[in-house]
């Protein structure tokens, strides 16, 4: 029997406490009358959930607090196969809260408290064993994290996909290990300036030499190299809560990479997965 892909991700661990309200709120208002709901989420965490789902074998990096959200985290991760060894439990740390809240329509608004995943430093990245298949990471852990799971993907000679959300430059050096990049239209915008999705695709591909995948919600995803770009078209869905979709996305393109598949259809099975992710309330 061939032993599932393995995939590396490096990210944050979260407890989402969630609101279904009617609308998002504006500026200083209340929105009365909403549905709470407790689930599990933070980038790193939905992204190892979703490479696992699609048959990776997948090693997250990460912290939780000593609190019950650290233990009930812990216990959601491992029921979904995902291999928590190195996720340290931080002794008087919080565990990372989100607060969201999401419209009927399935857009929603997020405050995260980001707790013991800033404490996560590179010597955790680095004490990780074996030899990834894909290496994914996320820029709710701080640049030197992120760098150092960039360079565990150049040791094993694997693919390297840096999600930048939420968006901030790239940090100095991590251009040169060439990452695929995969922010969404805004994030892309913020990351460069441009406010088109291809011309902020060719600017990050000309800085990383390295392929770009934006994701455009609804219209799909455009994957940009150096010798073409090509939409990737999402099926027609009925959203629900749009929360997470991109960890949907990322987390399954991770493990398509890892399986050796080339970049294209790897986005295409990432699309179905995001676009089938906001049919469901909640990140996962």
């Amino acid at each position: 029997m061939t032993a599932p892909p393995s995939v590396l991700v490096v990210g944050s661990i979260n407890v989402d406490i969630t609101v279904h309200a009617e609308r998002l709120p504006a500026q200083g208002e209340t929105v009365a009358g909403g549905r709470l709901e407790r689930t599990g989420g933070g980038k790193g965490a939905n992204q190892a959930v979703a490479a696992a789902r699609a048959g990776a074998a997948v090693v997250l990096v990460g912290a939780v607090g000593d609190d019950d959200f650290g233990a009930v985290a812990l216990d959601e991760l491992r029921a979904e196969g995902v291999d928590v060894t190195s996720v340290r439990r931080l002794a008087g740390a919080a565990t990372g809260v989100a607060l969201i809240v999401v419209d009927r329509a399935g857009d929603n608004q997020i405050a995260v408290a980001s707790g013991a995943n800033h404490q996560v430093n590179g010597d955790d990245v680095r004490a990780t064993e074996g030899r990834p298949g894909c290496v994914l990471a996320s820029f709710e852990l701080p640049d030197e994290q992120v760098l150092a799971a960039a360079r565990i993907a150049r040791e094993a000679g694997c693919p390297l996909i840096v999600n930048p959300a939420p968006a901030r430059p790239l940090a100095p050096g991590l251009c040169e290990l060439h990452p695929i990049v995969t922010p969404n239209r805004r994030e892309a915008a913020e990351v460069t300036g441009e406010d088109d999705p291809e011309a902020a695709a060719r600017a990050l591909a000309a800085r990383t030499g390295a392929p770009v995948v934006v994701t455009l919600g609804e219209r799909g995803a455009l994957v940009f190299d150096a010798t073409a770009r090509d939409l990737v078209p999402a099926p027609r869905v009925h959203a629900v809560d749009t929360t997470g979709a991109g960890d949907a996305f990322n987390g399954v393109l991770a493990a398509e990479l890892a399986r050796g598949r080339e970049l294209r259809a790897a986005v295409e099975a990432a699309v179905a997965a995001a676009a089938q992710s906001v049919t469901r309330a909640g990140a996962r």
